[in-house]
């Protein structure tokens, strides 16, 4: 029952842009999220807020760089890794290099 009442709650019928109505609607959207718009009983268009849309996105590239991680972790071959005194070496740098550079956060 919750379902169809969150169904119903966030649809809006395209008549109401027809009606000049599309502040209240875009108000609607602030508050909830998300809204669905409704064209002849069936699903037209999804208005999402920014911060829905931006929520959404993150997700979406997090399953992303969560499948390629997964993807290169399957494939790891520990005979063929490389230390890292000889990607250093190879790359020409050394400890006095990186201890001059400022620390980086990651998220």
């Amino acid at each position: 029952m919750t379902n169809m009442t969150n169904a119903i709650i966030n649809t809006v019928p395209i008549s109401m842009f027809n009606r000049g109505l599309a502040g209240q609607v875009f108000e609607e959207v602030k508050k909830t999220g998300a809204k669905v718009v409704m064209k002849n009983n069936t699903a037209e268009c999804v208005l999402l807020s920014p911060e829905e849309y931006v929520r959404l996105m993150d997700e979406v590239n997090d399953v992303r760089l969560l499948a390629l991680a997964e993807e290169r972790w399957s494939k790891f071959d520990g005979v063929t890794t490389v230390s890292k005194e000889d990607a250093y070496r190879e790359m020409g740098i050394t400890e006095d290099d990186l201890a001059k550079i400022d620390e980086v956060e990651f998220e």
